[in-house]
């Protein structure tokens, strides 16, 4: 791995980025954290890692910063404090989901202070992040993506680049949009078999190893109704950034009303 002397930073240690900081601190390499609650940072401490005392004091001492907050806004407020620290030839990572326009604007931002930013949303969750096998969907140049690889091969697992900045974010929004809508439809197929008399969990077992499977399946046999499913939030975040990339797109409209009412459902 071909990273050293570099320092690598990394924010938004929450249920998806506290696995991946982690992978990279195991991994070897010299990792710098922060969090608004320093409490948070305690664990990677302990592995050796740096805790920063502010976003900016942070940006300043890394040559490779990984963001993965919630929303457009975040991303958007981290990269204000963060790039103007940063010095020429460093690279700004974008794990977070988020619309593409967004990396593109930020991209614009960063290279007039010689930082290069790439989008890399990650699939997979936690479960896989932990493992080092998350799928990594990237965005940007060929010789960024390149010098970024040896950090996102720590925690990914199948990393591919689509294309410029914010080809990563269209891939990943239509694949959250994807999994949305197999949810809501593997939902109503439980719930047709219960409606002509089979039983749930026998038909889901069956569906598992025939031609009607997909991840969507798994989700609904586990969560009996909408409201049990905990991850409906990111879900509806994510269909509105594919129905605001592709507001009159047909393939997005059918996404979007496959998924919309089983996820209006399941948040209440």
């Amino acid at each position: 791995m071909a990273m050293t002397g570099s320092r690598i930073g990394f924010i938004g240690l929450g249920n998806q980025g506290a696995p991946i900081a982690h992978r990279i601190v195991d991994a070897g390499l010299a990792l710098t954290v922060w969090a608004r609650r320093p409490e948070v940072l305690e664990a990677y401490v302990a592995k050796g890692a740096t805790a920063a005392t502010s976003v900016a004091d942070l940006g300043a001492a890394c040559d490779h910063v990984g963001i993965c907050v919630s929303a457009d806004a975040d991303v958007i407020q981290v990269c204000d404090e963060l790039v103007p620290a940063m010095r020429p030839g460093s690279r700004v990572v974008i794990h977070s989901t988020v619309l593409p326009e967004t990396c593109i604007a930020l991209a614009r931002k960063c290279a007039a202070r010689g930082v290069a930013l790439i989008d890399a949303p990650v699939s997979g969750g936690a479960a896989r992040a932990e493992k080092g096998a998350l799928t990594v969907i990237c965005g940007g140049d060929e010789a960024v993506f390149g010098a970024v690889r040896p950090v996102l091969e720590t925690f990914g697992k199948d990393i591919v680049l689509l294309g410029p900045v914010g080809a990563g974010q269209r891939a990943k929004i239509i694949n959250n949009a994807l999994l949305a809508a197999n949810i809501a439809t593997a939902h109503a197929a439980l719930g047709a078999g219960v409606a002509m008399g089979l039983d749930r969990a026998a038909l889901a077992r069956t569906i598992r190893s025939s031609s009607g499977y997909s991840f969507g399946l798994e989700v609904s046999a586990s969560t009996p109704s909408p409201a049990d499913f905990k991850g409906a939030a990111l879900l509806v975040k994510d269909v509105g950034l594919l129905e605001a990339a592709l507001s009159d797109d047909p393939g997005a409209a059918v996404l979007s009303a496959t998924a919309r009412p089983y996820l209006t459902e399941a948040m209440g």
